[in-house]
């Protein structure tokens, strides 16, 4: 299991972690911050001036996920991680790829009043790893961020006011809310990692202005089509039928048409396979909006949204696949794609 400790700079995360350790049985203190050391001794610096927080760099959030699950082979019981996560969808990919591995997360954000962040921050009171203490100025500006994340913040995670607490009484209450469960477990679908090629299945359905639905998961970063893997056995659009019905809870009245299939090379970590899209027709009526049901453990949001807006909103290789999907369906066709490119 994983207790993540979450919150502003000079919330108080690594002093309660520390004190933490000695309150819950068998843990153990895994900072990665010492992985954005890593970063800044392995990687060319060409590729560590195209971001401002290494955070942003998409191996430090891999090996934040490997490192806790091999910590945990070898030690066993507890982590105890301090470490703010502002950004969405970097919660997502983290405790989706924990959640892969079959490791619970309780997620827990110190929560200490904006004043006494000031304060703490002009007595630099917080300890940093080395080189990452920030200036004052990015430190009042990393408050703003935290200002504009709460809202997700407080709904995702088990908030704790430490204000008037101690680190040691901070500690003893994020220990009870673990005991009690009030810290529940992250409720991040656990979608497990794929050990060979897969086969998945996505449906686009479109409203009376040909915006196309996206969903938005909760354990991936970037919006997606309704779909999934094909299961052994399964027809690939009955699996599309199934999966739209699970997802969006909107029940399919005739097979969708295939309109293209798309061979993903394997990207280590991840294996590739083979990607089908199907038009699954247009949603019409006043009352589509009211149809659509997401389960809050794997979907968090939905829209429509026009082929420019789309650009913007889904992963690169993704978009690809649904530009050309976009193209097969104005000319009636079905067209087959190599990573994203016709062939």
């Amino acid at each position: 299991m994983i207790v993540w400790i979450n919150g502003a700079f000079s919330a108080g995360k690594t002093t309660t972690a520390r004190e933490l350790i000695d309150l819950i049985p068998n843990s153990t203190l895994y900072d990665p911050e010492v992985i954005g050391v890593a970063m800044r001794a392995l990687l060319p610096q060409k590729r560590l001036a195209e971001v401002t927080d290494h955070q942003d760099l998409p191996i430090w959030r891999r090996l934040v996920v490997d490192t806790a699950a091999a910590l945990l082979a070898e030690v066993g019981g507890v982590l105890v991680v301090p470490m703010t996560l502002l950004r969405q969808e970097y919660r997502d990919e983290i405790f989706g790829g924990l959640a892969a591995r079959r490791i619970p997360v309780r997620h827990v954000l110190l929560r200490p009043d904006e004043t006494i962040l000031r304060s703490r921050i002009a007595a630099r009171e917080e300890p940093c790893a080395p080189g990452e203490r920030p200036g004052e100025d990015d430190a009042y500006d990393h408050i703003e961020r935290y200002r504009a994340a709460v809202g997700w913040l407080s709904a995702d995670a088990h908030a704790v006011d430490n204000s008037c607490l101690t680190p040691r009484e901070t500690a003893a209450t994020v220990a009870e809310a673990v005991r009690s469960g009030a810290a529940g477990v992250s409720d991040i679908v656990q979608t497990a990692e794929p050990t060979a090629e897969t086969l998945a299945a996505g449906v686009l359905l479109f409203d009376e202005q040909d915006r196309v639905l996206l969903v938005d998961p909760t354990y991936k970063p970037g919006w997606e089509f309704p779909g999934g893997v094909v299961e052994a056995g399964e027809a690939p659009a009955r699996a599309g039928i199934r999966e739209v019905a699970e997802e969006i809870g909107i029940e399919l009245g005739a097979v969708p048409r295939l309109l293209v299939v798309d061979w993903e090379p394997p990207r280590p970590p991840g294996y590739g396979g083979l990607r089908l899209l199907f038009d699954g027709g247009r949603l019409t009526g006043d009352d589509a909006a009211e149809r659509v049901s997401l389960p809050g453990a794997e979907l968090r949001d939905w829209r429509f949204a026009s082929e420019e807006e789309a650009a913007g909103m889904l992963p690169p290789v993704r978009y690809e696949r649904l530009r050309w999907a976009l193209r097969a369906r104005e000319r009636g066709t079905v067209l087959n794609l190599e990573a994203g490119v016709p062939v």
